[in-house]
């Protein structure tokens, strides 16, 4: 065989010898770019996981309150409130009787707005309002405040009925009791606390929104970055 026959065979070999390199080279970057795939998925399903309990913490947690030392304040104004369906809501007349259409109330001649008032002062005042503290669960604190914001009003308007003279002049035969003072006085205090409890959990669901608007566009923008990134 002669020499230039040699050096083509060598070169031949050189070449299949290159080229079977570089098939292994790309066999080997081919499963790389697999198990970074893989992995990559893996880590993206881990995240997703995270990120959907952590999302369901965050509803759990923005549904909630926390009244702090104001649970104490609405407890006593619960409690003062119970008070005052036992006291005389107009002459010989207590709250009770005129939840339960009783006939000193009806003797007493208690007007609608009066027994309007004292259902509010029992449902929301007493009622939604140990549920809310029970429960402290924001919607049940929305929900007696704004109960109690229509006591308060209703509670105004039975002290007008008990001083205003009726049709034809008749006077009321007895004018405003110490119960429904009182109870007036606690769904006043009622309103107020509920109301600064709501609107500081409203404040903290708004902060959330605006944190995850943030978050949203910071992914946003991370992934138009990874489209645009130029390929090695």
């Amino acid at each position: 065989m002669s020499e230039s026959e040699n050096n083509r065979s060598d070169n031949t070999s050189g070449d299949d010898h290159r080229a079977e390199n570089q098939y292994d080279e790309n066999q080997h970057d081919e499963t790389r770019s697999q198990d970074d795939a893989r992995s990559a998925r893996a880590d993206a399903g881990r995240f997703a996981e995270y990120e959907r309990d952590l999302r369901k913490a965050e509803r759990k947690v923005a549904g909630e309150i926390d009244p702090g030392m104001r649970a104490v304040v609405v407890a006593v104004a619960v409690l003062v409130a119970m008070l005052a369906l036992v006291l005389p809501h107009t002459g010989s007349a207590t709250g009770i009787e005129v939840l339960t259409f009783a006939p000193d109330a009806a003797a007493e001649r208690v007007t609608i707005v009066s027994k309007v008032f004292v259902y509010f002062v029992a449902i929301f005042g007493i009622g939604a309002s140990v549920l809310a503290l029970l429960t402290r669960r924001w919607i049940v604190a929305w929900i007696a405040l704004c109960g109690n914001a229509i006591a308060c009003v209703a509670g105004m308007l039975a002290w007008w009925s008990r001083n205003t003279p009726g049709v034809g002049g008749v006077d009321p035969p007895s004018g405003v009791g110490i119960g429904l003072v009182i109870a007036w006085l606690a769904v006043l205090v009622l309103t107020f606390h509920w109301a600064r409890v709501v609107w500081a959990r409203s404040t903290y669901h708004l902060a959330l929104e605006e944190e995850r608007r943030k978050e949203a566009a910071t992914r946003d923008e991370l992934a138009r970055s990874l489209q645009h990134k130029p390929k090695d």
